[in-house]
Formats: structure tokens, sequence, C-alpha cells
């Protein structure tokens, strides 16, 4: 019962990837948030040249303002854990970029089109060569294609050419 009591309180330390910048941002939404005590906010940055080792924290103090930036010792324990947390923290981003962006590029308008299967996405690529092709082509054009007819034809070249 206390964890869970523990859990609806809010986190003690909140971590912001990046410098003096994404801790301005952070703190203005948890004022647009109107959150009552916010936890402490860190920042931390990549040092000069975006060297490991010679990282910055920032800061903000009781009344917004954020403080002068902070170093570890390059050899501090408690550096590597941090830089291992944002470590983790860009590797789950790239993860989840990654895996959008994979998605993304299987997706095509014709998709949208009713009617339009696979096999006859197939067969209208192959015969343009892409989607941006089939939405300029005609009507007459798209008739020729293999599974095609007239009918289906006219609802393709519709779906690109509505004035919507």
């Amino acid at each position: 019962m206390r964890r869970k009591a523990r859990a609806q309180a809010g986190p003690d330390l909140v971590l912001i990837d990046g410098g003096a910048g994404q801790l301005r941002i952070a703190l203005d939404v948890l004022q647009e948030l109107a959150v009552a005590a916010p936890p402490p906010i860190v920042a931390i940055a990549k040092g000069p040249d975006r060297d490991a080792g010679r990282e910055k924290f920032f800061m903000a103090g009781p009344d917004g303002t954020i403080k002068p930036p902070v170093s570890l010792p390059h050899n501090d324990p408690l550096l590597f854990f941090l830089q291992r947390l944002r470590d983790e923290a860009h590797r789950f981003a790239i993860g989840v970029h990654r895996a959008k962006r994979q998605k993304a590029i299987g997706v095509s308008p014709l998709d949208q089109i009713a009617g339009i299967g696979p096999s006859r996405k197939r067969a209208l690529l192959h015969h343009f060569g892409s989607a941006r092709a089939v939405g300029n082509a005609g009507v007459a054009d798209l008739e020729m294609v293999d599974g095609i007819s007239k009918a289906v034809a006219q609802q393709i070249y519709d779906h690109f050419h509505s004035a919507s």
C-alpha cells in the first residue's frame, strides 16, 4: 500500500536530456500544467564538442531561474550512472523513431482507396512506378493496368482529384 501511495505522489527527481533550453521548456510545461510542488529538475547536456565525461548539469532555483551549470569529476560513479541513463533514453527514442519510420515506409496513398487491395496496389505500382505517378494518371491510363476496370479506374482518379 505504501508503494502505491508513493507512486501516486510523483517522482523525486526529473532528468531532462539537454541543456538550459530544454530545462526552461520543462519548467514552462510544469507551470502551464499548474503543478503545485514540482520535483527538482536537472538537465544534462554533453560538454564542449559533445565529449562524454564533460557533461554540464543545469538546475533551476526555487524562483525558477536557471543556475549556472555544474560538472562532476570525470571519474565520478554518479556521472557514469547518469550517462548510462541518458544513453538508454537515447537508445529507446531512436528505436521508437526507427519503428515509426519503418511502418510509414509501407504506407501508400493507394491504401486509402476502397477496393484497392494488395494485388491491385502491386499492379498499379508496377505499371506506374510510384503512387504519385498513379495519382497523375488519367482514367484511360489507369484502365490499361491488369485488374483495373473502368469503374475502379474512375474511383482511383476521383480519389486523387477530388477537391476535398
